[in-house]
């Protein structure tokens, strides 16, 4: 019944939703999501370039390059996503005094997964790539942690900067 009057006073007043990353806020943030997108970004560039080698493609290659794209371009969009929200909700005064550069560093973030959206050159993934690890390495020194860099275990096998949590 409740449910019903709140649903009616929706209908009658119509509040625009609320949506946010975190509203209370949980100060979870971990630049990891955004590593993982962009070498998800690099690995559909190289599928898609795989594709290109064929000298015809069947309709089931088509089908598959139409999902690659927009698995592609949707990654690329979460990597700037999940960077964009760690800078406007976490990022304060005192990580910017440490990291002055860091604005112009997400801003070159942005660009770059704008440019992955845009193509499927590989350079182009992996400098995302570079990117987020740079602002990963930034991001982890705030929080008082040093990092290191290994080789992600799966396709497409590139460096990635993680927390050392001893």
């Amino acid at each position: 019944m409740l449910h019903a009057l709140l649903r009616t006073v929706d209908r009658l007043v119509s509040l625009p939703a609320a949506s946010a990353h975190c509203d209370i806020p949980c100060k979870i943030y971990d630049p990891s999501a955004a590593q993982i997108a962009a070498l998800s970004v690099i690995r559909f560039m190289d599928l898609i370039n795989e594709l290109d080698q064929e000298d015809s493609l069947t309709l089931a290659d088509q089908a598959l390059l139409a999902r690659l794209v927009e698995q592609k371009e949707s990654h690329a969009e979460k990597a700037k996503h999940e960077i964009r929200i760690i800078w406007g909700d976490y990022l304060k005064q005192p990580q910017r005094d440490a990291y002055p550069d860091i604005d112009a560093l997400v801003h070159s973030i942005m660009l770059a997964g704008s440019a992955c959206k845009q193509g499927i050159e590989r350079d182009k993934g992996e400098k995302l790539l570079t990117l987020i690890n740079e602002f990963a390495a930034a991001f982890w020194d705030t929080k008082g942690l040093s990092t290191f860099t290994a080789t992600c275990p799966y396709p497409p096998s590139e460096s990635v900067v993680y927390p050392k949590l001893d």
